[in-house]
């Protein structure tokens, strides 16, 4: 059978509903994984990747924050990152899907900062406003739960401190001004600070590999699969970087048959498009 009628067979499986696993479980020989791994349907991230064959996506406990990542909605497939001002980002191989949502009108939600507005955004979402909190470069500790109070950050130079200037409030517009002031005083170095250090083999969806530095970069877990056999897992990433853009799924250069994921196998660094990471960078909330 031509490589014609197989792309005609899987566009006919995905348009009769056929969940990813299942399209993965019939590959014809001489098909490459790559062809069927990605569900242009698909409207989340484990909806838009299927893992390889062998492989089982890790379950998601409900409500926690490697199910939030793991369920996060993407744009249509296709789309394309845009940065801070509008402007498109060439895709020279370097992102598969592109996360629905905003970046902002400012060339502030960067790497570090995308990482920490995911987390926030799921903590805001869980109304667990206590556990919102950042640390500024300086050493300041930015808790969400003084700013809905009222209070704001006042800087000047290094010194920061807590003035009331606002009634209380949990309103979504005042939770973004927030967000705008941690990622204006707070990145790599700070967030790295913050993180526990985990090996590999505990990996799971929301851990995040980072380097701090100026520049320095971060990447989040957004989903995990896990071969029963071996304990091979395989994950995807996500960015933001430099300016400011939307945040993007991560292509896998190191191992393209495989792409989006990555292998936690993988020997020497762990290279994505932009950046090269150890795996002691990999960390935690």
């Amino acid at each position: 059978m031509s490589q014609y009628l197989y792309s005609i067979l899987f566009i006919l499986l995905t348009a009769c509903g056929s969940k990813a696993e299942q399209v993965t479980a019939e590959i014809p020989e001489g098909i490459t994984e790559t062809k069927v791994l990605v569900n242009p349907a698909g409207k989340t991230v484990s909806e838009r990747f299927s893992p390889p064959r062998g492989y089982k996506r890790a379950v998601q406990s409900e409500n926690t924050f490697g199910a939030y990542l793991q369920h996060f909605k993407l744009k249509p497939h296709g789309a394309q990152v845009h940065y801070y001002n509008g402007a498109i980002k060439p895709n020279d191989n370097i992102y598969d899907a592109v996360l629905d949502i905003d970046v902002g009108k400012r060339d502030l939600q960067q790497c570090a900062d995308a990482v920490m507005r995911l987390r926030a955004e799921y903590l805001y979402g869980q109304e667990k406003y206590d556990a919102i909190h950042f640390n500024f470069t300086s050493g300041f500790r930015a808790d969400y739960s003084k700013w809905q109070q009222g209070y704001r950050v006042q800087v000047k130079g290094n010194d920061c401190s807590w003035v009331k200037k606002a009634a209380p409030s949990t309103a979504y517009a005042f939770f973004k001004d927030y967000l705008q002031v941690v990622f204006t005083y707070a990145g790599t170095l700070s967030l790295e600070k913050e993180m526990k250090a985990v090996s590999m083999a505990d990996l799971q969806a929301g851990d995040v590999f980072i380097k701090g530095g100026s520049p320095g970069h971060a990447v989040i877990v957004m989903d995990v699969a896990v071969d029963a056999q071996t304990g091979e897992k395989l994950f995807l990433l996500a960015q933001s970087y430099m300016p400011a853009q939307e945040i993007q799924i991560l292509k896998n250069p190191m191992d393209p048959g495989v792409s989006p994921w990555y292998s936690s196998n993988f020997s020497g660094p762990l290279l994505t498009p932009e950046w090269t990471f150890q795996r002691s960078h990999l960390k935690r909330f």
